[in-house]
């Protein structure tokens, strides 16, 4: 199934929710619509739901127009942040219920089978209320599959879990999704949800579309500083620069040999640094930098070490556990080629993804 946006926009009263966009799916793969809250992500899904109709623009369904066709009439499966169940039926009744409807064959088979997916098995003859919410939104997933829409849609489904059953859910989505056939729209917050969904990305902020396409090229080559931002967690350090004819100077007066695309820098520019490109021990051709520890904090498996230098507050995002006593000296390293670069309107000049292909392709 292919779902189209046709230049939609969507306002409430004087103000714009939706401004004019124009998206096309990618059939029968996951597309992460990704954004801070009140970025547009909820008006979107709606409106590919059925539930609202644009003000402006058209939605088509493999080229059938079905702008305001309401969701009743559409085969469309949706998740939400909170655990919609039926309280009144057990967990089994709650997966068989889409199965009933459409009158399937083998439903006890079925209903077992997702729930064994779903590791949610031991509990078909519960009710929702006696399950954790982790468990009823596994419910709700589990439902939302045995639909088997050709459009599903996800709205933050995991906002509400504890950091363990995210982490979780989102591995076991994945491998769902993969070996569906739907055209899946899983909206988030967070980028590293997008990464490991993979798929398409769609970047959302304030109700414009800054960029959509495959996830790895998004994030890899933010085509501005707006994307670049939205797709960085710990968010992307950002230092002044000038050009140079070799390169640019990094404020603080580091040089970084950066072969830019000639006629691109002109005036200010910004020279964008992930978290992670960052790190403590030198690599030959790096350029470095000194600062002061002002945080150390120890996430998961990565410790990250926040620093003032003359480049200004710098995050750096370390793999593995290590202890920095705060106010100590510390050095940061960082090889140029994975440097970003960002004109002074704001547009992607430079990013190491591009680099990389010049060199493979030598």
């Amino acid at each position: 199934m292919q779902l189209a946006l046709d230049s939609i926009s969507k306002r409430v009263g004087a103000q714009t929710w939706l401004y004019d966009m124009g998206l096309v799916l990618q059939s029968n793969a996951v597309t992460v619509l990704l954004g801070a809250t009140q970025a547009g992500k909820t008006s979107l899904m709606r409106i590919m739901a059925g539930l609202d109709t644009p003000t402006a623009g058209k939605v088509t369904v493999d080229g059938v127009d079905v702008t305001g066709m309401p969701v009743r009439e559409r085969n469309v499966a949706m998740v939400y942040q909170q655990f919609i169940n039926y309280p009144s039926m057990k967990v089994f009744d709650n997966i068989a219920s889409p199965l009933k409807l459409r009158g399937d064959k083998d439903i006890d088979a079925r209903v077992r089978e997702l729930a064994g997916r779903l590791h949610i098995d031991m509990f078909l003859d519960r009710y929702p209320a006696e399950l954790s919410g982790g468990q009823q939104q596994r419910v709700a997933l589990a439902r939302a599959l045995a639909k088997g829409a050709p459009l599903m849609l996800l709205d933050e489904p995991l906002v509400n879990l504890d950091y363990k059953l995210r982490e979780e859910l989102r591995e076991e989505l994945t491998q769902l999704f993969a070996a569906g056939q739907s055209t899946v729209v899983y909206a988030t917050t967070e980028p590293g949800e997008a990464l490991l969904l993979g798929g398409y990305t769609a970047v959302l902020d304030e109700g414009r579309l800054l960029q959509y396409g495959p996830t790895a090229e998004v994030f890899h080559a933010p085509n501005s500083l707006s994307v670049a931002r939205a797709f960085s967690d710990p968010p992307m350090n950002l230092i002044p620069a000038t050009p140079l004819p070799q390169g640019v100077r990094l404020q603080g007066g580091r040089d970084l040999a950066i072969p830019l695309p000639a006629g691109s820098a002109a005036g200010a520019l910004t020279v964008g640094v992930r978290a992670s490109a960052l790190r403590v021990h030198a690599h030959p051709g790096d350029v470095s930098v000194s600062g002061v520890v002002e945080l150390a904090e120890i996430s998961g498996s990565d410790t990250f070490v926040h620093a003032h230098t003359p480049w200004g507050e710098l995050v750096a995002q370390l793999t593995g556990v290590h202890y920095f006593e705060l106010g100590t000296s510390i050095t940061l390293h960082l090889d140029p080629a994975q440097a970003y670069v960002f004109g002074a309107d704001e547009r992607l000049v430079w990013a190491p993804a591009r680099h990389l292909a010049v060199q493979g392709g030598r």
